[in-house]
């Protein structure tokens, strides 16, 4: 059986280390004798490219960047990236991705940057002398269902450490936020919401990068991909995740928010 990894723009939008997110997959997948493919999905690309993959992760991006890949992602190309997420095609977007799947993203500079309007959502950066959204970030994973199916997974409830950098600030429409911030800034520093979560695609300005430091939404989102592509329920066998636990549990200490809800096993 074979999983597709489709990475958006590896060139110009992997600014925070997130191409992370692409080896946790590509090895957990590996790990439990899975053929991958990973898929760059850029300049070059076809729609039937986007078309074919499984799993779709995107990255942070610098505000020209960002505008290219806008620029580029226009047409049969947009169409395709929306039929993925509305067919539940499952993705984690980190920092620019999100915006570039919500309805606009309007930098300190410069015009308006329009986005595919897939997610109800608006991103503005409040101007250059603002400060940016940096630090550590902790949520509780609010959004109903992937709060539920991750916790039938691990056996607790679910959070998420990260870390955020990010000077645009995040405005939720309808869309279900990802989570509740229990640490850090999250989408705007004010109502307390991070991220936003669609069908099957998970959004977020956490990076850290995000799966290797939650390694059970790595796995939420291999067997969601399996169960989508072969119609079929899948169990994944387990792997040695001490070395996050404890990273995770270093991290919880240090933040002095210590709890057994939130160490995941």
């Amino acid at each position: 059986m074979e999983i597709i990894i489709g990475w958006l723009y590896p060139k110009l939008m992997s600014t925070y280390g997130d191409r992370g997110n692409v080896i946790t997959l590509q090895r957990r997948s590996q790990w439990r004798e899975y053929d991958v493919t990973v898929l760059p999905l850029d300049q070059n690309s076809t729609p039937q490219d986007i078309r074919s993959v499984d799993i779709i992760v995107g990255g942070g991006a610098q505000d020209r960047q960002q505008e290219i890949v806008m620029r580029d992602l226009q047409g049969a190309k947009a169409d395709a990236i929306k039929d993925k997420i509305e067919q539940g095609t499952p993705g984690v977007f980190t920092c620019g991705s999100p915006q570039l799947l919500g309805h606009y993203y309007e930098p300190a500079l410069g015009k308006r940057i329009q986005g595919l309007g897939i997610l109800d959502l608006v991103s503005v950066h409040p101007g250059e002398t603002s400060k940016r959204c940096i630090g550590n970030l902790v949520i509780e994973v609010t959004a109903s269902r992937l709060a539920r199916e991750l916790q039938a997974m691990t056996g607790i409830k679910p959070y998420l450490v990260g870390f955020e950098n990010h000077g645009g600030r995040t405005k939720l429409g309808t869309v279900e936020p990802l989570g509740r911030v229990v640490y850090g800034l999250g989408n705007n520093g004010e109502d307390g919401t991070e991220g936003a979560f669609y069908q099957n695609a998970i959004a977020t300005y956490s990076h850290g990068p995000l799966l290797p430091k939650n390694p059970f939404v790595a796995d939420w989102l291999i067997v969601t991909a399996l169960k989508l592509k072969y119609q079929q329920e899948f169990e994944l066998s387990p792997l040695d995740d001490t070395l996050a636990l404890q990273g995770r549990e270093s991290m919880f200490n240090r933040l002095k928010l210590t709890s057994s809800l939130m160490i995941n096993g």
